[in-house]
């Protein structure tokens, strides 16, 4: 089936709208989740202010698979409580969001010629849940994740976003949630003082970002040492890649929550919106 046919599908399937935004949130530590915090303040503000979606397409980095994409397909997707050694009430959270298994599917054919496949064991994670219960607290928009191929090199992820980019004009947001700069081995645990490599890094990234240079976001070679440094792995900053690669001339870009948490790890978030 041609590019072509697809997106004809995906137009038969879903309701024209008006077009919509491109999120992608720094989500930090799961504690984010239960805890009144500058961030999860923040994330509900600015639900309280984006439009209502048909579905939600979520990319976190906490869905990492290699040698394909997948799409998760299920109809009631699960919540994952992907880590270790936190407090009990973060366990008792769900986000009992219905899934949207025909566009999915959907999804899957306009990514095949990135080795997309559809995934009905996944779920949830909470890169995703976190932040969802404050952006639409009423788990009432039907939503759905995509994994990020770790074999893949970053350019492949932004062709990955200008691919899922005809979704927006169908109601679909699409929302990354990851980190721009994530390095847990150096984080200072005593007065969280910003670490300057970490702090150069985002900088370069925002300007990058801000001056439409997605090219220079994806290079590694552009940023030398300085990205092994910010990312020890870049299962974090490949979320911030798929939305920016989403977004084209036509959109303006707002930053948010552009702080640090214990040093090592940027809260920074961005939103492209049509003026």
């Amino acid at each position: 089936m041609s590019i072509a046919q697809r997106l004809r599908n995906l137009k038969d399937s879903l309701k024209s709208s008006d077009r919509m935004p491109l999120v992608f949130l720094g989500h930090g530590s799961p504690m984010n989740a239960i805890e009144d915090t500058e961030y999860s303040r923040g994330w509900s503000e600015l639900g309280r202010n984006l439009p209502r979606p048909q579905a939600i397409l979520v990319v976190s980095a906490h869905w990492m698979t290699r040698g394909s994409t997948l799409v998760d397909v299920s109809a009631m997707p699960r919540t994952i409580h992907d880590f270790y050694g936190f407090p009990e009430p973060l366990y008792r959270e769900h986000y009992p969001a219905p899934g949207n298994p025909d566009l999915a599917r959907q999804v899957v054919s306009l990514l095949a010629s990135h080795h997309a496949e559809e995934d009905d064991t996944w779920g949830l994670d909470h890169g995703a849940w976190s932040v969802l219960k404050f952006l639409y607290p009423d788990a009432d928009v039907p939503v759905f994740q995509l994994s990020i191929d770790m074999s893949r090199d970053l350019q492949d992820h932004l062709r990955i976003g200008e691919a899922l980019a005809e979704l927006r004009n169908h109601g679909v947001l699409i929302l990354g949630s990851g980190n721009i700069v994530h390095n847990l081995r150096e984080l200072d645990w005593n007065n969280g003082r910003v670490a300057d490599w970490a702090e150069e890094f985002d900088t370069r990234f925002a300007e990058h970002l801000r001056d439409g240079d997605l090219a220079a976001l994806a290079d590694r070679q552009r940023f030398g040492s300085l990205f092994r440094r910010a990312h020890p792995t870049p299962d974090h900053y490949i979320p911030a890649l798929t939305v920016a690669g989403a977004s084209d001339h036509m959109d303006q870009l707002t930053f948010m929550n552009d702080s640090f948490d214990l040093g090592t790890v940027s809260m920074r978030s961005f939103v492209f919106h049509t003026a």
